[in-house]
């Protein structure tokens, strides 16, 4: 369990699910309804819905690209994070979000899988908290014409490591949007 201590909350975390960063990833229309019922079931449970918003060149504040996808909607008691880094807890108030809260076990969702998404992943672990990802609820893009594998490689083989990511004292790991059950505590 999390090495953080008096934090038995758990939060589902939305990672940069924007116009911009969702436009031309594998199986949107798939990951964003998963995304959307992670969201419904973790707020009928009672459970932190955060959400995390990268800010770049490419992701002006304000523009249209920067916008989450009309498809998700965060409630104004949700909490938002802005971010410019991979990592979503690397010079955001992710952390005292978080601590506030009394959370130390995430769920993660989003995009893009081999950037924000394992990034956030394995700042979560450095830190302390427990971090499973939601398997098929996260995407990215085809960079195969820069050498990468293709987005359903990338997101697959994200998938298998993680699963068996280990660190002390944490818990890492993976599970379906189906199988998601904000009312029962995990060890995976």
């Amino acid at each position: 369990m999390s090495t953080l201590v008096d934090r038995p909350n758990t939060a589902l975390l939305v990672i940069d699910v924007q116009n911009g960063v969702m436009k031309e990833v594998h199986a949107r229309d798939n990951v964003i309804a998963n995304i959307g019922t992670l969201v419904d079931k973790a707020r009928d449970a009672g459970i932190d819905v955060v959400w995390i918003q990268h800010n770049s060149d490419e992701l002006p504040r304000d523009s249209k690209s920067w916008q989450y996808v009309a498809e998700l909607v965060r409630r104004d008691s949700e909490p938002l994070v802005q971010k410019a880094y991979g990592d979503s807890f690397e010079e955001t108030d992710l952390e005292s979000v978080l601590a506030a809260r009394g959370i130390s076990r995430l769920l993660v969702s989003g995009a893009q899988t081999d950037a924000c998404i394992r990034s956030t992943l394995h700042g979560a672990i450095a830190r302390g908290y427990d971090a499973t990802l939601v398997s098929d609820a996260h995407t990215t893009e085809d960079l195969s014409p820069y050498g990468a594998p293709s987005p359903d490689k990338v997101i697959a083989h994200t998938n298998l490591y993680w699963r068996y990511h280990t660190a002390p004292g944490r818990t890492a790991g993976t599970v379906n949007t189906a199988d998601v059950d904000f009312a029962v505590k995990s060890s995976t």
